[in-house]
């Protein structure tokens, strides 16, 4: 009864907007802000990244995937680094960090580990969706990169409330239907996500795939499907809820094993720095 009632208050505090962030996601939220702001000189974009050590090292790592750096000299500062990847970028980078704070304070083991396993999906998530974004669904490939930051920020807040209340996420009838749903919405909200992409990733709840894929949502779940990392937070499946037409899309798709085959530096170069 007690986990229950802790549930609810997490679901009745969502519905009026009132989730709680740790002080840490705060600041790295006001930072995000800032960097969203078109009057944010480069100079104080560049202090800004330099007071945020992991976002400074994840920033020069990403200029030097392949995907920003093909051919010329290696980044070794801030600067040249953030003139490389781009405002945009730079701003989903910091959207990163926002996320991965939730999992960083996380002290039971057991939950510490499924946060890092569920930062290791979002990563390769994210890296896929820029991929697919730009040879498959045709849709914009660095608000397919966003999405994929952010799509999990929903399951990283449950799994930093639930190391304050134990037992939490014993029973996934709980909080994989609309209260899950409801806690990501908010989520979306209070990160200040773009209507668009917040609608994607509220979408992906029960979602099929009606081929040819197309558009942010198809981007994100065909991502999702190919990603070498599941989600520790994803449902156990049984025949009635297999996505039969995603499944048919990916077997034995010979345009898109081409796809991957040809981007597969660009998307592992570019996940492995985020999980920097």
């Amino acid at each position: 009864m007690e986990k229950l009632r802790d549930f609810a208050q997490i679901v009745s505090q969502a519905e009026r907007g009132e989730l709680v962030f740790p002080t840490s996601v705060n600041a790295a939220l006001h930072l995000q802000l800032a960097l969203a702001d078109p009057d944010c000189a480069t100079d104080d974009v560049v202090r800004k990244v330099l007071a945020e050590p992991q976002l400074a090292a994840r920033t020069v790592a990403l200029s030097n995937s392949a995907v920003f750096n093909r051919r010329g000299p290696l980044v070794t500062g801030v600067r040249t680094a953030v003139l490389r990847v781009g405002y945009r970028n730079l701003y989903t980078m910091a959207a990163a960090m926002v996320v991965r704070q939730f999992g960083s304070r996380i002290r039971d083991p057991h939950l510490r580990a499924m946060a890092e396993q569920l930062w290791r999906h979002t990563a390769h998530v994210a890296a896929l969706a820029h991929v697919l974004a730009r040879h498959v669904t045709g849709c914009d490939a660095d608000t397919a990169l966003f999405a994929g930051i952010v799509h999990e920020a929903g399951g990283f807040y449950l799994l930093s409330r639930a190391d304050e209340l134990p037992g939490l996420l014993d029973d996934p009838a709980e909080w994989m239907g609309a209260a899950r749903e409801i806690i990501t919405r908010e989520m979306m909200r209070k990160l200040a996500i773009p209507e668009p992409v917040a609608l994607a990733i509220v979408a992906l709840r029960g979602a099929t795939l009606s081929p040819p894929p197309a558009g942010l949502r198809d981007t994100l779940l065909l991502a999702k499907r190919l990603a070498p990392v599941a989600s520790p937070l994803a449902p156990a499946t049984d025949a009635c809820d297999t996505d039969y037409a995603l499944d048919d899309y990916v077997r034995d798709n010979a345009r898109l094993d081409l796809v991957l085959r040809q981007s597969a530096a660009d998307a592992e170069s570019m996940s492995t720095a985020l999980l920097v």
